[in-house]
């Protein structure tokens, strides 16, 4: 006869309960948390660092009401009102999420997400102008929103105002064809989010910011047979297609590496030679660009710097024959000989200017020397005379003193 554990039978049998439990809890709160999220009913924004107060949806009949943010019975700073209004005390980053009001039984009343922010401030303006038909202006913000935001742009030609073309992400906006012949242009911007709107206004004269992009495609190249020239040769920016209408001057300048001090070269065409270039040594040549007829308008910026060497002749002198006599020979190698000044250095030469310039020296020395002697001898042999001149007076007073009277 079999006899069935009955007490095995009841554990799992709890088990099983249990599980089964849990999963009703689970799939419950995830029911609730879905229909939580769909009855959001809209977007409440407030000012950070103040009082903000919610209101548990229009109706107001089921009294007293609970309090949920993110579906936590944990709240920040708070107060609630006779009626149910819930009142976050000097709100911060941290009071933001989905808040949620209940009556005593449970059952959800009304739901809305908060968000916290500042009204706009003025905006930092600055407009760039790269050629006679396009207008740029970009702006920063002086004060962080942390709200989204919508911008109204708009510029003066005189008494008319032109839209100017907002980009949101990269906040800036753009005219095409502005009146240039007008003085002074207005800029005027508007920015708009959920607590408030602020318009800044910037005027500015076009001319004074007619400023070309730096020229393009610049190559510096060495000129063949000519050790101390450069071609340099550039460009148009693209951004500047009248070419004809609105003339650009360029300006080149160039030095050695490594020399504190720039030459420059102006030019009406796209190329130039460098006629008093180092032989032999590294230069630096840069190109910027500017309106040629506006005057109050501004240089581009320099283009990067390139680096180019003269032309050099790398053919070797044929060998000296008493060189040969005295010196091993030396293979050839095929590394690259290395750049030199013009200015070469010969040894021989160089040894017998010095010896010359001993020679003078010692020669020099000799005939100062001489003359230092010959006025000492001088000067002794006037001195010799003058002591005798001297001991023959007095040996002549002694004898008249001895004579007799």
């Amino acid at each position: 006869m079999n006899h069935i554990n009955t007490d095995n039978a009841d554990t799992w049998y709890v088990r099983l309960c249990s599980v089964q439990i849990l999963q009703a809890r689970q799939q419950s709160a995830l029911i609730f948390y879905v229909m939580s999220v769909f009855a959001v009913s809209g977007v409440h924004y407030g000012r950070l660092e103040s009082n903000v107060t919610l209101a548990c949806g229009k109706s107001q009949i089921r009294l007293p009401v609970v309090w949920h943010l993110n579906h936590s019975p944990m709240l920040p700073w708070h107060q609630v009102t006779s009626d149910g209004r819930l009142v976050l005390l000097h709100a911060n980053h941290s009071a933001q999420g989905i808040y949620s009001c209940y009556d005593n039984s449970g059952v959800l009343l009304h739901s809305m997400k908060l968000r916290l922010g500042h009204p706009p401030g003025l905006l930092s303006i600055s407009c760039q102008v790269p050629n006679h038909t396009h207008v740029r202006c970009s702006w920063v913000e002086s004060v962080k929103t942390f709200l989204p935001a919508k911008y109204n742009a708009s510029l003066r030609n005189g008494q008319e105002w032109s839209p100017c073309i907002v980009d949101v992400t990269q906040k800036h906006c753009d005219v095409d064809h502005p009146a240039f012949w007008q003085p002074i242009h207005t800029l005027r911007i508007t920015e708009t989010n959920a607590l408030g709107s602020t318009t800044t206004i910037a005027r500015f004269k076009l001319h004074d910011l007619l400023k070309p992009d730096p020229p393009e495609s610049v190559l510096v190249k060495e000129i063949e047979g000519y050790p101390k020239k450069l071609l340099v040769s550039w460009k148009f920016p693209s951004s500047w297609p009248l070419h004809d209408a609105f003339p650009l001057v360029f300006q080149i300048r160039y030095r050695p590496q490594d020399s504190m001090y720039w030459s420059e070269i102006y030019s009406l065409e796209s190329s130039v030679v460098i006629l008093d270039a180092l032989a032999g040594h590294l230069h630096q040549v840069q190109v910027r660009a500017r309106d040629e007829v506006d005057t109050e308008s501004q240089w581009s910026e320099w283009t990067p710097l390139l680096l180019s060497r003269p032309w050099e002749d790398y053919t070797t002198p044929e060998p000296n024959e008493e060189l040969d006599i005295y010196l091993p020979f030396t293979p050839p190698t095929n590394s690259k000989p290395e750049a030199s000044t013009p200015k070469s250095h010969d040894p021989k030469h160089g040894d017998e200017g010095n010896l010359g310039l001993v020679i003078l020296l010692v020669l020099f020395s000799v005939v100062i020397l001489t003359t230092i002697f010959s006025l000492i001898f001088v000067v002794w042999m006037r001195q010799r005379r003058r002591d005798h001149a001297t001991k023959q007076e007095l040996t002549s007073m002694v004898k008249m003193k001895s004579m007799p009277i």
